[in-house]
C-alpha cells in the first residue's frame, strides 16, 4: 500500500513594505509651509519698506502669507495625497485662519487692558474710595461693592423668574396660548436697548418715591429687565435637550410631574443652565447707561441698596475717563485699573460656573 506524500505547504507571497504615512504629507509640512510663507513675505515687505521709506505693513504681511500658505498646501497636498485630502487641508486652513482672526481682538483687548491697568492695580485701589480725592491716589472700592451688590440683587431677581418661566414653557405651556405669548414677549425683551430698561426702572421708582430718586435697587431692577430674557432663553434650550425618555421613566415609576422636574430634569440640565446664567450676568455686569439713570454715581461707599446713590465699575470707568482732573493721567490709570478689575470679576464668575457645573453634573453622581 503506497502512501501519497503530503503536499508541501504553500508559502504566502512576500508582502510589499507599506507604511501608514505612504501618500501623506509629514506632520510638520503645514507648519513648515506656514513658516516659510511668513519668512518669505516678511522679507519682501521689509525690503519694500526699506526701499520706499514707509512702515512695515503687518496686516498685509499676514494676509499675503496666509493666502500663499493656502495655495501651497492645496497644490502640494493635491500632488501627494489627492484632491479630497487637498480640499480638506484647504478648508482646515480657512477655518484655522478665521479662528485666528477672531482671536486677534480678544487677545488685543486683554493685552491692552492688562498693560494699562496694571499701573494702578495696587492695595490702595482696592481699599480706598474717591471721597475727597482730587488728582492722584484714591481707589474703586465703592464701585466694586456697588457692582457686586447691584448685580447680585439683579441675579437674585432674575434667576428664579427666568428659570421658572423656562420650566413653564417647556414642561407645561408648549402648546398653550399663554406659552406662545410669553415666548413672543421674551423675544421682544431680548432686543430691548439697555437705556430703555433704565428709563423703565427710573419711571417706576419715580412714581413710587418721587422724581429724582436714585438708589441701587432701581439699578438692579433695570439690570433684571435685561437679564431675565437671557436666562429664559438659555434655560429653555437646556431643558429642551433633556431626553423625554427620562421623564417617561420617572412617570412610569409613579413620580409626580413636579418632582420629576426637580429630581430628573433640572439635575440633568444644571450644567447648561449654570453656564447660561453666568452669560446673563456677564451680559449685564458691564452696563453703564441704565445705571447712570437709576443708581447715579457717588465717590463714597454706600452698602444700602434702598437708600442713596451707588456707583458701579462701568460708571466709575465712565466718570474717570469723561471728567478728568489734574493730572489727567491719574484718572485714566484708575479707569484702566477698573476695567481690568471688571474683566477679572467676569472671569471669576465663569470659573465658578464651571466648578458648579462640574460638581452638580449627573456624571459626578451627585
Amino acid at each position: 500500500m503506497t502512501t501519497t506524500p503530503a503536499p508541501a505547504p504553500v508559502r504566502p507571497a512576500a508582502r510589499t513594505h507599506q507604511t501608514l504615512t505612504s501618500g501623506h504629507l509629514p506632520r510638520w509640512a503645514p507648519w513648515g509651509l506656514l513658516a516659510a510663507s511668513l519668512v518669505v513675505f516678511g522679507a519682501i515687505f521689509a525690503v519694500i519698506a526699506a526701499a520706499t521709506g514707509g512702515e512695515f505693513s503687518v496686516t498685509g504681511w499676514i494676509i499675503l502669507s496666509v493666502v500663499a500658505y493656502l495655495v501651497l498646501i492645496y497644490a502640494i497636498s493635491r500632488i501627494v495625497e489627492g484632491s479630497r485630502r487637498a480640499f480638506d487641508r484647504f478648508i482646515t486652513g480657512i477655518v484655522s485662519s478665521a479662528f485666528a482672526v477672531a482671536m486677534v481682538p480678544l487677545v488685543s483687548v486683554a493685552w491692552t487692558v492688562i498693560s494699562y491697568g496694571i499701573a494702578r492695580f495696587d492695595g490702595t485701589f482696592f481699599s480706598s474710595s474717591m471721597r475727597g480725592i482730587l488728582g492722584e491716589g484714591g481707589g474703586a472700592v465703592h464701585a466694586i461693592w456697588g457692582t457686586v451688590l447691584i448685580t447680585g440683587a439683579a441675579a437674585i431677581i432674575s434667576i428664579p423668574i427666568g428659570l421658572m418661566t423656562a420650566i413653564y414653557l417647556i414642561e407645561y405651556g408648549q402648546t398653550s396660548r399663554l406659552g406662545k405669548a410669553i415666548t413672543f414677549l421674551v423675544d421682544v425683551m431680548t432686543g430691548i436697548p439697555s437705556i430703555v430698561a433704565g428709563l423703565f426702572a427710573y419711571a417706576l421708582f419715580a412714581l413710587i418715591f418721587g422724581p429724582g430718586v436714585r438708589m441701587g435697587f432701581a439699578g438692579a431692577i433695570a439690570l433684571s429687565v435685561l437679564m431675565i430674557p437671557v436666562v429664559v432663553r438659555s434655560s429653555e434650550e437646556m431643558l429642551r435637550l433633556v431626553p423625554n425618555e427620562l421623564r417617561e421613566a420617572s412617570y412610569a415609576l409613579g413620580v409626580p410631574k413636579w418632582l420629576t422636574i426637580v429630581k430628573v430634569v433640572l439635575p440633568t440640565s444644571i450644567a447648561g443652565i449654570t453656564t447660561g446664567v453666568m452669560l446673563a450676568i456677564a451680559r449685564v455686569i458691564g452696563e453703564t447707561a441704565p445705571l447712570l439713570i437709576t443708581a447715579g454715581f457717588t465717590d463714597a461707599i454706600n452698602m444700602d441698596l434702598f437708600d442713596g446713590r451707588m456707583q458701579t465699575l462701568p460708571v466709575y470707568i465712565y466718570s474717570q475717563y469723561a471728567y478728568k482732573g489734574i493730572p489727567p493721567e491719574a484718572y485714566v490709570d484708575r479707569a484702566w485699573a477698573a476695567a481690568l478689575t471688571l474683566i477679572l470679576i467676569v472671569m471669576a464668575l465663569n470659573l465658578v460656573a464651571r466648578l458648579v457645573a462640574k460638581l452638580f453634573a449627573p456624571k459626578t453622581g451627585r
